[in-house]
């Protein structure tokens, strides 16, 4: 295993994220419109073997997840599920959108990472029903297009949020890349 991995993983254990279930604060309600709520979700780490996992929402909402989570940014490629939803968890918003979104609202999209750079990734996301859906754990709001106002209003309400469990662990600081994320996953198959 790669140097780089085997640091990612072990500061896991340093960071607190223990994969087992824990009292979550509970998600404000929504204020912002069109916002939906997801409860009693997974906290487990996925086991060797356990990879194949779906979700019931697409993109998913939380849930079980593998024990590396990615670093927030802005990505053309779509992401391995089992990763992004740990980054929800740490508070996390992932805004993902339908492949085929024309690239100026693409560009529109990947810019809001500068919202708060620790806390937002942006990736493509092939099978959405939505042109654009932004997620954090347990909430998800699905829009029309990427100049929406409530993404932002989404962003600085739950961005770093407790929703999650693990509220003060970051993702752009803490999290792996995606080549790393993909390694990890693929010796847990």
């Amino acid at each position: 295993m790669p140097r780089a991995l085997i640091a990612a993983v072990c500061l896991l254990s340093l960071t607190g994220c223990t994969g087992t279930a824990k009292k979550v604060t509970p998600a404000p309600s929504p204020t912002i419109a069109g916002v939906q709520v997801y409860t009693n979700l997974s906290h487990v780490h996925l086991a060797k073997g356990e990879y194949g996992i779906t979700y019931p929402q697409s993109p998913p909402v939380g849930g079980a997840h593998s024990q590396a989570w990615l670093k927030c940014q802005a990505y053309s490629v779509e992401l391995p599920k089992v990763n992004a939803v740990h980054s929800l968890e740490h508070g996390g918003i992932w805004i993902t959108y339908q492949p085929a979104l024309p690239a100026a609202q693409v560009t529109t999209l990947d810019q809001l990472v500068g919202v708060n750079k620790e806390f937002v990734m942006v990736s493509p996301y092939a099978g959405q029903t939505s042109p654009v859906v932004v997620t954090a754990w347990g909430l998800q709001l699905d829009v029309q297009t990427a100049d929406d106002p409530r993404i932002v209003q989404f962003i600085r309400t739950y961005a770093g949020g407790d929703q999650g469990g693990e509220k003060g662990v970051g993702c752009a600081s803490t999290g792996v890349t995606l080549e790393q994320a993909l390694s990890f996953d693929q010796q847990n198959q």
